[in-house]
């Protein structure tokens, strides 16, 4: 039985091509722009629970304070790439990725309405599925683990975050959504689950070991981190709400930054339009 030149361009081992991944880009941020209210919500909250899953596995891990630094940040780095799997695999509205709609934008493809329609309500409902989540894991105690270690790191993770002066944080943030969104690029150009996975570990790992700052893994580590200073844990005042806010504005503009260099830069090598 001989099969057609679709199904046998499916059984490629191969990546798909870079200008192939632009214009998939272009396609998914015109369905993503076009996604009804309640679903885009719903599923940008989906996204914010599945990071803060991959937090909380990040945190639980670098609540043993015996492990050394290095083994703290790469198998924490890759215990917190759950969450990018989680949200590339399932399906879900991740706010950092989706600063890739850039892309559609500068091909006309999409409004500025529909690009900052779709960017609110993917922040916002980041923001609620991270919240939900922390206070299901609050309620459950996990913090606890270890002695309370779990509950100590999260507060001195948060600590660390909000003392970040404005020109690293902002920095560090935009460096954060150039790996993210080269990682989302990779699950673009991926052809199996397989491919996702692995080619989103070290970008993420990456990130995270480098202390980079990603605005919607901080709607976990910041609340929670307050939350957990406010029972006592760790130097009193250490986590302050005006921080909290301070953080997550200011990474939300470094990512936006961050994922408008790298979808920019692919369009501008691979997106198919009339050269004057």
């Amino acid at each position: 039985m001989s099969l057609s030149s679709q199904e046998l361009s499916a059984l490629r081992p191969d990546e798909i091509a870079p200008a192939d991944v632009e214009a998939k880009v272009e396609t998914v941020a015109q369905t993503k722009a076009a996604l009804p209210f309640a679903k885009c919500f719903v599923l940008a909250m989906l996204s914010g629970a599945f990071i803060s899953f991959g937090a909380l596995f990040y945190c639980v891990f670098i609540g043993d304070p015996t492990l050394p630094f290095g083994v703290q940040r790469l198998v924490g780095g890759i215990c917190f790439c759950l969450g990018l799997v989680l949200v590339l695999c399932c399906g879900a509205e991740l706010f950092t990725g989706n600063i890739l709609m850039i892309c559609a934008k500068a091909s006309k493809r999409i409004s500025w309405r529909g690009l900052l329609r779709n960017w609110s309500i993917v922040w916002l409902g980041n923001l609620c599925g991270s919240l939900v989540a922390v206070t299901i894991i609050a309620l459950a105690e996990i913090p606890s683990l270890n002695g309370g270690e779990v509950a100590l790191a999260m507060v001195n993770i948060a600590a660390g975050k909000v003392a970040l002066e404005p020109i690293p944080l902002l920095f560090k943030a935009i460096l954060c959504n150039i790996f993210v969104c080269l990682a989302v690029w990779i699950g673009f150009s991926a052809r199996t689950v397989v491919d996702k996975v692995i080619g989103i570990l070290l970008p993420i790992s990456a990130f995270v070991a480098c202390g980079f700052e990603h605005c919607v893994a901080n709607m976990f580590f910041l609340p929670m981190g307050l939350i957990q200073n406010s029972l006592g844990v760790g130097v009193a005042g250490a986590v302050a709400f005006e921080g909290v806010v301070y953080n997550i504005l200011l990474a939300t503009l470094g990512n936006i930054i961050g994922g408008v260099i790298v979808g920019i830069a692919y369009w501008y090598v691979y997106a198919q339009r009339s050269e004057k």
